[in-house]
Order: structure tokens, then C-alpha cells, then sequence
């Protein structure tokens, strides 16, 4: 049927009709408590309503009832109750309502007829005709019947069975003792008496509760005298609603089940364990020092777990036997499925547990013969009250008193006196937490019997309404990590000492560098400073070995063989990595003012072509002078060595990218949860575990290094090979431009290259120099190299003392003009003075290339094996300097092309730092990738700063 639009004038009654304006659709609050003793809450307006005459609200508040005296004509819900005065001979109303009826007992407070005890009313014949006179019948107490009214008082049923066997009778008289409507004779032995409190230690109060006064006593002497089952079960749960107090000197709950438990040995034992007696709940496992550890360790579960097999071999089957709070059993509960909230009101646990449930928590699994069996799962109950040998259990096992019985919520034992009310205080499981625990060196997925862990909190009831409770549910997989850490010790203990001895080996090469052989303070702090970088490195193959290892046997593993360490045991792991980067941020900030302080010169090898005439002022005449040399071929190479400062082995922002993409959009990121799942996708319905910091950084670690090696590789073979090789072009650059490079990064030990022009001169036209370079390519001239017949153009240099005074001397010139202008002569050009020491250092150090001071000479060799590979010099140049060929470009090393393995350790560490801070890859690679930034112009900025300074290359033309 089609929908029709509503007329004109139905719409002119909605306008008018709306809500007026500013109020919008909201209505007032009113609350049934609200309402008062003459008015109801009508569910349909969500509001007060009036009753109508001789009618109050009734038990529920959402509808009306008569008066006592008056029955009701009709009832149609809420108000629609019309009510009439019963005649006075007939003053009584029936149970129901509807009727009048004379009572020969008299009235209730509610206008009913009454009966007395053992008596039940009776107001309608057997065919339902209503009687004039409502009847009080007398149940028969006596033999054969024995019979009582029931609790509502409306048959007769046999009377309790304690009565029939003491009194013979339903009357329980002195001197038997009635207790918890049992009935017991005098002359028997009965438990001690018992004290009817509960202790909530959290917020110090005792409370006599209405629970245990009624059924404490009497379930205790049921369970002694006639070891009713049910009875034995109620205790236990009255002593597990009391936190299994253990107190020897106390006849609570507790103190009653081991009375009982201590005396009933006779019976035998269940399931032939020691600690289930006969008839009794099994409530603890015993007391014993040292105990839990036998019970959770000595014997490993009989079942092998997989993370990829059947789904039965990969589930924890946990099951409950459950019983209520009067020891009846109610069924065996699954644990599977279920919502857990984290934020729970204290007005939804009372509806929702009114009533304590108590659990037995077993795991089920298949034996051989393909029968099915049950393991009891231990519980560690945090609120447990000890006994003085366990006032201070600590994290030690050995101490720890285990238990079994346990419940969610408790309503119960916090009501006093009248059941009706709401309780006083509700103790609720606020903390539940299973572990699992590996066997150690288990290839086939062995596990000791699971824990359970509980913490409960006691809620003192003033407003349920506005009262809530944080909850908590864990599972934590963990084994015993202990041998692990021994090995990691182990192994950080040795690379460390070998950390030491290769940082001596460096100091030592940096003194033979440095020309000093004084052991003073700035060797220590050098010594600091090596060793700092290099416990880095330790620390850096131990992490990223630690998170690779996790990374591969956790999650490429069939059987469970190994489980991932607690947040908890993360907390070395994460201090090696912190201790890593900072000391790898040591010693990169070491580099960074080592190589923005290094000496560096251009030696200029073109000589003047022929001579000009230009006219001297003030004399009137004309002389000749050597042609002047171009600056320009200088400046092209300073700029180009400004240029290849902060070139890396790598593309920095490519390998940010790189990083982030596979992370993030392939799914390597799912790697690092922690569950056993390898595959690099997740349903947005399936559960998410939580992130491991170790798997993260294992992934993000390996994920860098391998794009960082396969970047390597790319630009090694194939880029600089067919490509650009820009430090190989610099090199060809000098010797065409005739310019060579003086390099000292140390005071006596630094690099040079030769770039001397093998055709004289660079100053020349396009012509000559295509000529030049045909000729150089078709071998018609020498070789570019430094001595004849060789290509050798890169050496390492470590000169001599001398050496090193006399360019300091120059340089003092050079630098001098830097100086604030009242050092300076006033009389004398700073300009020229520059432009002089400039010609002096390029005179000296050509000339010292030359061999032209024999004083000051230098030999040229190779480095032995071991040299290289120590990185220093055994030979100490002592009357001559020493010119190693190095066979590439060693002179990186005052770059960041030749600390390529420094940079990329501190990037990663900076990722992972952030990281695991932030728990964001997106926000490590940003911040990873504007440190590179910030660090690059720095290096470019300073560095160029210190480039004009000790070449005298004009800041100005450096772009």
C-alpha cells in the first residue's frame, strides 16, 4: 500500500502542535522513586501520575491498587483501576484482589486475613467457589503426616527432615537447636559456634552479615553431622565469599570447613588428590612453603598446543563446574564468548548478579584412549587473608597459597539483617588475569597448568547510580625468559670487552695521529668517546639480533616453542635499545664537529701564461707583471666540494618512504602483534592483539636495514657505475681543473688529492681542451697519478711534526684577519694580508709536494694488511711525512659518504625511539625524517662556513 501524504490540515496541526521554541523534543526527568505514596509512574509518558481515590501505587510503582478494605471492580493497568469499599461484616480481601471475605483471624497491615503458624488460609472451595468465611486449617505436625506450612503459607508440606529425626515431630523445642531452619538435638557433637561477620580489608569493614547468620551454622552442622552434600557446598561458598580467611583461632566460615576438613580424614580423598576430601568442595591446595611451585611446575599439562594445526590443538578449553551461593550445582559452563566492559555501574552488578555464582575452573582435553579429562586450573587470589607465614607473600612462587573456588560478583554476604534492602558493600573480581606458561627447551608446545590470577574490590554501596567499578581480563602467554637474559648478559658482557679493546686500538691510532704520545685528559675523553660509539654498536646487534630472533622462531614456529617476553620482561630490552641510542647520538654528534672542524686547503697548480704591462699610479710609468692566475677554477671546485658534503650511500628520504610503505600499506606492521599469525593482513572483525615493542622494533629494524643494504648495492653496481659517481668525478674534476686537495682531519694525519693537470695548464679555451682530453684518452701523455707511471691520485697522509708547525704558521695568517680589528695592524691591508699568506700556503704546500724542502720530505708507500684493517699506522713519520696509497677515496671519511654506517644506525635508532614512544610508524618516519633535514643543514651550513674560513674561497660565490 502506497503512502499517501498527509492533508493541509494535518500538517497546520503538527506546526502547531510542535514543541515550543528553544525546548526543542526534551522532557523533564522523573524517576519512579520519584513519585511518592500517591502517585504511580506511568511507563507510556515516562512520568508521574495521579492515583485515583482509595488507591495507592503499587510494590513496582508503574500502576495503581486499592487500599486495604477496598477490592477492586476493574483493572485495565496504570490508573484505569476502579476500586469499592468491602461491607463491614466483610472487611477482609481476598489474596487476589477481586473479592471480600470475612476473616476469623484477623487482618494483615495489607487488609488480607491472617492465619497462624503451621496454619494455611483457605478461601476457595476445591471447584473455586468463593467462601464466606475464609478458613485458618491446621497442618498435622505429628506422625504419619508431618507436615508444615510452606514459606508463603498456602499448602501443608512435610516438614524439614532434621525435625522428624530429633523431635519426632515439626516443632524443634528445647533443648534441640534450631538453626538456619534446621533442627539439631542437644546431645550431639556440633561444630564450634559460628561467627556470622565478613571482613572487607579494603575499606576496613566488618560486617555481621544476614547470609551467614542464617545458613552458617546450620550448613556446617549439616555437612559435620549428616555430611549433606549441598550443605558442604554452601560452606565453601561462604568461605570463599570470606577470602578464604586461614585464621587458626577463628570459627568464621573458613575456620568451620577446616574443622570439618580436618576431622573427616576417615572419609578418603576424591580423584585421588590430597586435597579434595569426600563430601567437601575442594578449596585449597594446602599450605605448605614452597607448595605452589610443586603444583604449578613440577608436572606439565598432558597436551601439545600448535599455532597452525586443528583447532582443537590450538585452543585453551577451559570449563566451570558453577553452583549459587546454597550449594545446589547448576551446570558445566563453558567459558568461550562473553562481552567484557572495562567500566561496569554498581546499579547493573546488583541487577545483574544478584545472586553470587561460584566457579570451578577446570581444562579439558583428550587422553590417549580418546576420554575426555579435566586439569584443575589453579587460582591466586590476591585479597587472600594469611596466615602470619604468608602476611608478606611478594613475587616469590614459594610463598603463595593457592586456591580453587572463586566468583565474579558478590551481593550476598554484604547485606545486613534485612535481605531486602540493597547490600552494604559488593566485592567484584576487578582483576582477572590467566597465565600460561611454557615449558622450557619444549619443541612440541608443552605448557605447565595455567594460573589464574585474581584481584577483588570491595564497593562500599551509597549511590549505585552514580558508583562504577574498572574491570580487567588478561591472558598473558609467557615462559621462563631467564636463560635468555643469562645469554644476552653473556654475550653483552663479551662484545662489550671487545668493545674496549677496539676503542684502545682507536685511541692509540688517534694519539699516533694527533703527534702526541702524552696520556692527558683529552685522551680519556677520547677514549670515552670511541668507546661510547662502539658499546652503541654492541648494543644496536643485540637489540636488532634479539628482535630478529623473536621476529623469525615466534612467528614461523608449528609447535609452540617459544612465546614472546611480557611487557613486563621488555623493560632491558627497551633500556638497550634508549642506552644504544644514546650513545650512537654521542658519537654522531662527535663526527659532526670533527668534520666541521677539519683543515682543508686547495693547492693551485696553474702558473701564470707569459706577462702584462699595466701602469703604476703616481710614477708615470709602465712595468710588466706576471699574468694573473684565474680564481675561478677554485671556486668551481669549492662549490663542488661544498656540494658532496652530506652525500650519502643512500637516498635518505627514499628509504624514509620505502620503510613506511611497506610497513604500513603492505602490512609488515601486523608482523609485530602478539600473536602467532604470520600474514601481513587482518580482518577488521577478527581480535587485533596487542603490539610487542620487540617485534616492532624487530620488524622496523630489519625492514630498514635490508632497503638500506639493497639501496647499497643499487647505487655501488649499478648507479655510480653507469651513472654518477660524484666523489670519483670530484677526483677527475681537480686534475682537470689542476687544483689539488690538502685534507687534515687530525694534527698530523689527513688526506690528499692530487689533482695536478698532466698538460700544464686548465686555463684554456674549449679547443685545447677537447685536444687534452683526446690525448689523455688515447694514452699520448703521462699518467694522472702523483708519482710516474701511476694512477694513484688519493693517498692518506700522516706528516710530521715539522710539517705540521710550518702550516700552522701560514695558517696563523690566513686565520688572523678573523680576529677582532684591534689586533690588527692598521697600517696594513687585510685584503692583501689574506691574498699573501693565501700565495704563501699555496707556494708551500706545492712546493712541499715537489719535494722541494728536503727538511720537510715525504716517501709514498702502501699500508700493510693490518693497518688497514686496524685503521691506524704503526710507522711514525718522524723526519718525513708518509704518503699511503689508498687505492680509492679514503677521503670520504671527513664526509658523510664514509660514515654511511653511523648516520643509518642513528636513523634507525631514532625511528625506533619515537616509536616506541609513540606507538606510531608514521609519526617515527616524519620525525626521522626532518632530523635528517635538520642535521643536513646543519653539516651544509656550518660546514661551508668552515670551508671559506680555511681556504679563503669567498663565502659569496659558494651557491
Amino acid at each position: 500500500m502506497a503512502l499517501l501524504p498527509p492533508p493541509p490540515l494535518v500538517l497546520l496541526l503538527l506546526v502547531v502542535a510542535g514543541p515550543p521554541p528553544g525546548r526543542g523534543f526534551s522532557l523533564p526527568l522523573q524517576r519512579p522513586a520519584e513519585c511518592g505514596r500517591a502517585r504511580y509512574f506511568d511507563v507510556s509518558r515516562l512520568a508521574c501520575g495521579p492515583c485515583g481515590a482509595n488507591q495507592t501505587p503499587s510494590a513496582g510503582g508503574s500502576s495503581c491498587e486499592c487500599q486495604p478494605g477496598y477490592r477492586m471492580v476493574s483493572n485495565n493497568g496504570g490508573s484505569s483501576v476502579v476500586c469499592e469499599k468491602c461491607p463491614e461484616n466483610m472487611s477482609g480481601v481476598t489474596q487476589d484482589g477481586w473479592n471480600c471475605i470475612t476473616c476469623p483471624m484477623g487482618l494483615t497491615s495489607e487488609g488480607k486475613c491472617k492465619c497462624l503458624i503451621n496454619e494455611i488460609l483457605v478461601e476457595r472451595s476445591v471447584d473455586g467457589v468463593l467462601l464466606n468465611e475464609a478458613l485458618c486449617i491446621r497442618c498435622n505436625g505429628s506422625e504419619p503426616s508431618f507436615s508444615a506450612s510452606d514459606v508463603l503459607g498456602n499448602r501443608c508440606v512435610r516438614c524439614e527432615q532434621t525435625f522428624i529425626n530429633v523431635s519426632k515431630s515439626c516443632d524443634c523445642s528445647s533443648p534441640n537447636i534450631l538453626t538456619g531452619g534446621l533442627c539439631f538435638s542437644a546431645t550431639e557433637s556440633l561444630p564450634p559456634k559460628a561467627i556470622a561477620t565478613v571482613r572487607f580489608g579494603q575499606i576496613g569493614v566488618t560486617l555481621t552479615s544476614a547470609w551467614f547468620l542464617k545458613n552458617l551454622q546450620a550448613s556446617a552442622s549439616a555437612c559435620w553431622l549428616y555430611s549433606n552434600l549441598t550443605a558442604c557446598q554452601a560452606l565453601g561458598n561462604m568461605c570463599v565469599m570470606n577470602m578464604n580467611s586461614l585464621s587458626s583461632s577463628s570459627t568464621d566460615a573458613c575456620g568451620l570447613f577446616q574443622y570439618i576438613y580436618a576431622n573427616t580424614a576417615r572419609l578418603g580423598i576424591v580423584h585421588s588428590i590430597a586435597y579434595w576430601r569426600h563430601n567437601l568442595p575442594w578449596l585449597y591446595y594446602g599450605d605448605q612453603p614452597g607448595l605452589a611451585s610443586q603444583v604449578l611446575e613440577t608436572n606439565h599439562f598432558p597436551a601439545v598446543f600448535s599455532f597452525k594445526g586443528k583447532s582443537r590443538d590450538v585452543k585453551l578449553q577451559f570449563i566451570a563446574a558453577s553452583y549459587d551461593a546454597a550449594g545446589n550445582f547448576l551446570q558445566w559452563q563453558s567459558l568461550e564468548g562473553g562481552i567484557l566492559q572495562c567500566k561496569i555501574s554498581v546499579s547493573k552488578i546488583l541487577l545483574d548478579f544478584a545472586n553470587p555464582i561460584f566457579y570451578d575452573l577446570f581444562l579439558e582435553y583428550n587422553g590417549d584412549n580418546g576420554q575426555q579429562y579435566l586439569w584443575a586450573v589453579p587460582v591466586l587470589n590476591l585479597n587472600l587473608q594469611y596466615r602470619e607465614m604468608y602476611v608478606n607473600q611478594g613475587s616469590n612462587m614459594n610463598n603463595w597459597l593457592l586456591t580453587r573456588r572463586f566468583f565474579l560478583v558478590d551481593a550476598l554476604s554484604g547485606k545486613e539483617n534485612d535481605l531486602g534492602k540493597l547490600p552494604r558493600v559488593v566485592r567484584i573480581a576487578s582483576k582477572i588475569a590467566i597465565s600460561i606458561r611454557l615449558v622450557s627447551h619444549t619443541q612440541r608446545g608443552t605448557i605447565y597448568p595455567p594460573l589464574i590470577t585474581i584481584a577483588y574490590t570491595d564497593v562500599l554501596v551509597q549511590n549505585p547510580d552514580t558508583q562504577s567499578v574498572m574491570v580487567s581480563f588478561s591472558v598473558s602467554y609467557e615462559m621462563n625468559q631467564s636463560e635468555a637474559q643469562i645469554q644476552t648478559d653473556i654475550t653483552l658482557g663479551v662484545l662489550g670487552g671487545l668493545a674496549v679493546l677496539w676503542s684502545l686500538l682507536k685511541t692509540a691510532g688517534w694519539k699516533r695521529r694527533t703527534g702526541s704520545s702524552v696520556i692527558d685528559l683529552q685522551t680519556v675523553l677520547k677514549f670515552l668517546l670511541f668507546y661510547a660509539g662502539d658499546l652503541a654498536n654492541v648494543f644496536f646487534i643485540i637489540t636488532v639480533g634479539t628482535g630478529i630472533y623473536w621476529l623469525v622462531f615466534f612467528k614461523a614456529q608449528q609447535f609452540v616453542s617459544v612465546l614472546l617476553p611480557l611487557p613486563s620482561q621488555e623493560k632491558a630490552f627497551v633500556t638497550y635499545i634508549a642506552c644504544a641510542f644514546s650513545l650512537k647520538a654521542l658519537q654522531f654528534l662527535q663526527l659532526l664537529v670533527s668534520q666541521l672542524t677539519i683543515d682543508i686547503f686547495f693547492i693551485d697548480w696553474e702558473r701564470p701564461k707569459g706577462k702584462v704591462f699595466k701602469a703604476v699610479e703616481g710614477e708615470g710609468v709602465v712595468k710588466s707583471a706576471a699574468a694573473p692566475v684565474s680564481i675561478w677554477r677554485t671556486y668551481f671546485i669549492a662549490n663542488e666540494w661544498n656540494e658532496i658534503q652530506t652525500v650519502r650511500k643512500i637516498n635518505p628520504l627514499f628509504q624514509v618512504l620505502a620503510v613506511l610503505f611497506f610497513l604500513e600499506v603492505v602490512g609488515f606492521s601486523n608482523l609485530a602483534l602478539m600473536d602467532s599469525s604470520s600474514s601481513l593482513t587482518r580482518s577488521s572483525d577478527s581480535y587485533i592483539a596487542p603490539w610487542s615493542r620487540i617485534l616492532r622494533f624487530g620488524v622496523s629494524a630489519a625492514l630498514w636495514l635490508a632497503i638500506a643494504f639493497l639501496q647499497i648495492i643499487f647505487f655501488a653496481v649499478f648507479y655510480e657505475r653507469f651513472v654518477e659517481d660524484k666523489l670519483n668525478q670530484f677526483v677527475d674534476l681537480c686534475c682537470v681543473s689542476n687544483i689539488s686537495v690538502f685534507l687534515l682531519s687530525h694534527s698530523c694525519f689527513g688526506y690528499y688529492i692530487h689533482g695536478r693537470s698532466v698538460h700544464g695548464h686548465a686555463d684554456t679555451n674549449m679547443e685545447e681542451m677537447n685536444m687534452n682530453l683526446k690525448r689523455e684518452a688515447e694514452n699520448l701523455c703521462s699518467q694522472r697519478g702523483l708519482l710516474p707511471n701511476t694512477d694513484g691520485q688519493t693517498f692518506q697522509i700522516s706528516i710530521s711534526r715539522k710539517m705540521r708547525l710550518q702550516y700552522d704558521r701560514i695558517h696563523e695568517t690566513l686565520t688572523r684577519r678573523r680576529g677582532p680589528a684591534r689586533f690588527l695592524d692598521s697600517s696594513a691591508n687585510t685584503f692583501e694580508q689574506s691574498t699573501r699568506a693565501y700565495n704563501a700556503m699555496n707556494k708551500f704546500l706545492s712546493s712541499f709536494i715537489d719535494h722541494v724542502h728536503k727538511e720537510m720530505d715525504y716517501i709514498v708507500k702502501d699500508k700493510l694488511l693490518l693497518e688497514r684493517i686496524l685503521g691506524m699506522e704503526f710507522m711514525e713519520p718522524i723526519e718525513k711525512s708518509i704518503f699511503y696509497n689508498d687505492e680509492g677515496h679514503s677521503f670520504d671519511d671527513v664526509l658523510y659518504y664514509g660514515n654511511e654506517t653511523t648516520l643509518l644506525i642513528f636513523d634507525i635508532l631514532f625511528f625506533s625511539i619515537v616509536d616506541l614512544a609513540s606507538q606510531s610508524f608514521v609519526l617515527a618516519a616524519i620525525l626521522t625524517y626532518l632530523q635528517q633535514e635538520i642535521f643536513r643543514f646543519i653539516r651544509n651550513t656550518v660546514g661551508q662556513k668552515n670551508l671559506t674560513s680555511k681556504t679563503l674561497v669567498d663565502e659569496r660565490f659558494l651557491i
